[in-house]
């Protein structure tokens, strides 16, 4: 029944492997501390077999959502670095001027390939918090869509299309990030 001890200062580990009917097996840790009586010693519960599945899988679902979230960013941020035109094309405004360029080349290029090196980053670092980080990011864009509806009126079929993509987005990172629940003490997916 007991897998392993270990001895640490004033505490001592022991994982106890128990079988239960619902689940192929469940691990348990039971924490000793050593200068306390029996009755205050406490059973931790460890993800079971059937849990750490599921996480595996809705880790890599994150992964994969992440990976597309940058790839949205990154291909908009290189059109813009490359013809900041083709990008206002898209809403049909033209630009007139250098400033109206390098404002447009800095926002959606220069900002979009921050926000593609940002999810990277997270996507290897820290998938809890870049799935955070998405559901706000996907969400300010909607909130922005919405409030240019009540401010200046309906929008075209383009604000609509990334509307519905971009409430979508962010219902998918909330989701993710309460779903995904990391190992205890490990940072790193």
């Amino acid at each position: 029944m007991f897998n392993n001890a270990a001895k640490i200062g004033l505490i001592t580990v022991i994982n106890v492997n128990v079988s239960y009917p619902a689940v192929s097996s469940a691990y348990k840790m039971m924490v000793f501390t050593n200068n306390l009586p029996v009755e205050q010693h406490q059973f931790y519960t460890v993800k079971t077999n059937s849990n750490m599945k599921q996480q595996r899988i809705i880790l890599w679902i994150a992964r994969i959502f992440m990976a597309v979230s940058a790839l949205s960013m990154i291909m908009v941020s290189l059109m813009a670095f490359r013809s900041p035109q083709a990008v206002m094309d898209l809403v049909h405004v033209q630009l007139n001027n250098t400033d109206a360029f390098s404002s447009i080349r800095g926002v959606y290029g220069g900002v979009g390939l921050t926000l593609f090196v940002t999810i990277v980053y997270m996507l290897l670092k820290n998938v809890q918090k870049g799935l955070w980080f998405l559901a706000i990011l996907w969400g300010m864009y909607a909130l922005s869509r919405i409030i240019t509806i009540y401010a200046e009126g309906s929008l075209g079929a383009f604000g609509n299309q990334w509307l519905k993509i971009e409430t979508i987005f962010c219902v998918i990172a909330l989701t993710l990030s309460i779903l995904y629940k990391p190992r205890i003490g490990k940072q790193t997916p």
